[in-house]
């Protein structure tokens, strides 16, 4: 099974930028099939941002997550 979860973009240095998940995950992620800016959201799967998200919707699904993790 894969998982595409949102994150925030929070640097960038050509094609791979720092994407913030929440709860201190930071990862670099290959940005090379979007055109984004500091602070937008994106959706990464297998290491790639594969689309821009609002940023509402970026929370709402982070927060899912948290409270899943949580029961677990």
């Amino acid at each position: 099974m894969c998982l595409a979860v949102p994150g925030k973009v929070i640097a960038l240095d050509g094609a791979i930028s720092k994407v913030d998940f929440g709860s201190g995950v930071i990862r670099e992620v290959n940005m090379s099939m979007l055109e984004i800016e500091i602070g937008d959201y994106v959706i990464v799967h297998a290491g790639f941002a594969i689309q821009k998200v609002d940023e509402k919707e970026a929370k709402e699904t982070l927060k899912l997550f948290e409270e899943l993790m949580e029961k677990t």
